[in-house]
């Protein structure tokens, strides 16, 4: 259950409304990059520490990417403004991982900036914060909070009590429901003692994947080093005539074109027909590719599945 005593907080004065609801004022959309903006992490410490909050999980984290709804108006951060929080692989930043507050605080000034990344705080049922759009940022608790309330308008800033966040997760029925346990990996390896290799997206957070090359040789490595709570989709082999695939590519539209370096390297581009003659001097030396449906629809993958927790449960809502 999601908690019982939500607060919509915003740098928007009441007054400022019009009889409809929407905002008439001044104010811009988008962060002031200073005493604003410190104010929402201050409000946001206050609302944790009358929780008893001192770590947050990440649910659902997101980066910048095809078909990520970018939240704002400001121009995204090639790192997805998470250079000075995790590696540049993003170890440390997936689903269920945990946080202290302060990083979570710091994630939380990365989406007031629109610097790209995205996700859900989350304390179990007892705290939650979500950011919004235009600076709207909904934080949730089982208690009442007043003192944290008050604290808000004395920074400034207005905590308007909500029934609930727009920006709950949803409880309908996931897309992805399979587990990738013992029996999906069984299952894989059955399509690699038939098709001797077979390639393996990991969307290690939502926008985002890697792509692996599996044989029956490396198949324990990449399992070893999957991201916790990954999606995990299982395609064809690609294909060593690399002509062949240019030849399928849709004369409108985008696809995912993935292709192998010379080195062994994985790659992979979302590409319009405006992009095939950069795209083909790009992928001139591959030693083999493939083409990628990007529409939800017009995907059929071998095997699709989430990584379980340790206990075997599915947590991950892909």
């Amino acid at each position: 259950m999601p908690p019982s005593f939500v607060h919509r907080i915003t740098k928007y004065d009441p007054a400022d409304r019009d009889e409809h609801g929407h905002y008439t004022g001044a104010e811009e959309a988008v962060s002031d990059h200073g005493p604003v903006e410190a104010a929402y992490l201050a409000a946001i410490a206050a609302f944790a520490e009358a929780s008893g909050i001192e770590r947050l999980e990440i649910r659902e984290p997101a980066v910048t990417g095809f078909v990520f709804v970018h939240f704002g108006v400001e121009p995204s951060d090639a790192g997805h403004g998470l250079g000075d929080l995790f590696p540049p692989d993003l170890a440390g930043y997936h689903d269920g991982a945990e946080v202290s507050l302060p990083v979570a605080l710091e994630l939380i000034r990365v989406m007031l900036r629109d610097q790209g990344a995205w996700c859900r705080l989350e304390a179990g049922d007892v705290f939650t914060v979500h950011v919004g759009w235009d600076q709207y940022v909904y934080v949730g608790s089982d208690r009442l909070c007043v003192d944290a309330a008050a604290r808000t308008r004395e920074l400034g800033l207005f905590p308007n009590p909500m029934a609930t966040s727009l920006y709950a997760a949803e409880l309908e029925e996931p897309d992805v429901t399979e587990a990738a346990d013992e029996g999906f990996w069984a299952r894989v390896r059955t399509a690699l003692a038939s098709q001797k290799a077979v390639l393996l997206e990991e969307g290690y957070v939502r926008n985002a994947a890697r792509f692996h090359r599996l044989t029956p040789q490396n198949l324990d490595a990449v399992r070893t080093g999957l991201n916790p709570r990954a999606l995990l989709t299982v395609w064809p082999d690609l294909n060593p005539d690399v002509r062949a695939v240019f030849a399928t590519l849709p004369e409108d539209g985008s696809t995912e074109f993935v292709w192998e370096t010379q080195d062994g390297t994985i790659r992979h581009a979302v590409v319009d027909d405006t992009e095939y003659q950069e795209l083909a001097t790009l992928v001139v030396d591959s030693r083999a590719a493939c083409a990628l449906p990007v529409y939800l629809d017009e995907r059929h993958p071998l095997l699709c599945a989430a990584l379980p927790d340790n206990d075997g449960v599915l947590r991950a809502r892909w």
